[in-house]
């Protein structure tokens, strides 16, 4: 749907004619008529008009026309990985779309556990974490401790390091991460 068809639809969802609009907007019959069957663009300064006269924005006009993707994951519908030594367990809470190149997941570290050494990303991966419950040791690299987060704390780290996460506290440690893999230009 283009941006007169969206003037259209907003114009007939508020019960208005085009000739309400026409003298709402300063913009005549047979202009407006020309947006809504999309053969003419109108300028920025009509495009306003329109917008203001319709009680929205010119980007909510804009926008609209493109079909936005929803994707719904339900917490049983979740992909959960879970290691059975440690009890540490992935829970996948975007959509599994590699095309996409981010992932949103939260990891779950039970007390005095700890998720293994994750291999180095390629380069230009980045990685945002967030916790949200007890306490997460990073280590990056070869370094034996990087850095503690408290709950409610977050880091960034580039991914293309080898990386391992531990709980050393008796409550679990639930942190949000996401991972950033797309092609840095």
């Amino acid at each position: 749907m283009g941006f007169g068809s969206n003037i259209k639809n907003m114009r007939k969802k508020q019960k208005m004619t085009l000739q309400e609009l026409s003298s709402q907007s300063n913009v005549s019959v047979s202009m407006l008529s020309q947006i809504e069957r999309e053969e003419k663009n109108p300028t920025l300064q009509v495009a306003c008009q329109i917008a203001e006269s319709l009680h929205t924005t010119l980007s909510f006009l804009i926008e609209e026309q493109q079909q936005k993707e929803t994707i719904t994951i339900r917490k049983k519908e979740r992909l959960i990985y879970r290691d059975e030594r440690s009890g540490f367990e992935r829970h996948l809470l975007s959509p599994s779309l590699p095309s996409k190149g981010v992932e949103f997941i939260l990891n779950v570290v039970p007390p005095f556990k700890e998720s293994g050494t994750f291999p180095s990303h390629k380069k230009g991966v980045k990685e945002y974490i967030f916790v949200a419950k007890g306490t997460l040791r990073i280590e990056l690299g070869n370094s034996v401790f990087l850095e503690e987060l408290k709950e409610g704390d977050s880091f960034y780290f580039e991914g293309d390091i080898k990386h391992r996460f531990i709980n050393e506290s008796e409550e679990e440690c639930h942190y949000y991460l996401v991972i950033d893999s797309h092609e840095s230009s």
